[in-house]
């Protein structure tokens, strides 16, 4: 067995357990506090057990299908706490400022938009997805696209430069995605 067959099988494994943690613990968060074993009957341990088998199944054959590279490292929950602290800190703070940059620019009506390109340096499909959710949530730019070597074509409502630094973009989001996700 070659070591591309090991990884591929790898990804396989990490995909089926991460969606079964993610859900079973999405199912145990959504019917908490309404039984007598800490705070779920054994009836809903059991159906949130059963439930979470069958949605990891179904997730890990679409991943594996659609070839998304996955990992076990997202898992450990010292990234779970980064993720926290990057949506609270700096996401919360540059979501903020944009709403206030959009808001001065309807008012002003001093825009330029523009495609711009940037590269990130991400390695993962869930980083990404990640910078590129982030960048779109963030009032005033939309990623359009991403391509083959993941750099991501985002729409600005004002651009300054046409081949801007990736901070005047995303504001360090990649950096605290890079963190999370690899």
């Amino acid at each position: 067995m070659s070591l591309e067959t090991k990884t591929i099988q790898g990804n396989k494994y990490a995909t089926f357990i991460a969606a079964l943690v993610f859900s079973l613990l999405a199912y145990l968060i959504l019917t908490a506090g309404s039984g007598e074993i800490l705070l779920w009957s054994m009836e809903e341990l059991l159906a949130g057990l059963l439930f979470a088998l069958i949605t990891a199944f179904f997730v890990a054959r679409v991943f594996n299908a659609l070839q998304v590279k996955t990992s076990l490292a997202f898992l450990n929950p010292i990234r779970w706490f980064i993720l926290i602290a990057y949506l609270i800190g700096p996401f919360l703070l540059a979501l903020t400022k944009a709403n206030l940059d959009v808001a001065y620019r309807v008012i002003t009506g001093e825009i330029n938009p523009g495609i711009v390109k940037i590269n990130p340096g991400l390695k993962t499909d869930l980083g990404i997805t990640l910078l590129a959710n982030s960048i779109t949530l963030t009032p005033g730019t939309l990623t359009v696209e991403i391509d083959k070597e993941n750099n991501l074509y985002v729409h600005e409502i004002n651009v300054k430069q046409t081949e801007p630094e990736i901070e005047e973009v995303c504001s360090g989001f990649h950096k605290w995605v890079r963190r999370i996700t690899e």
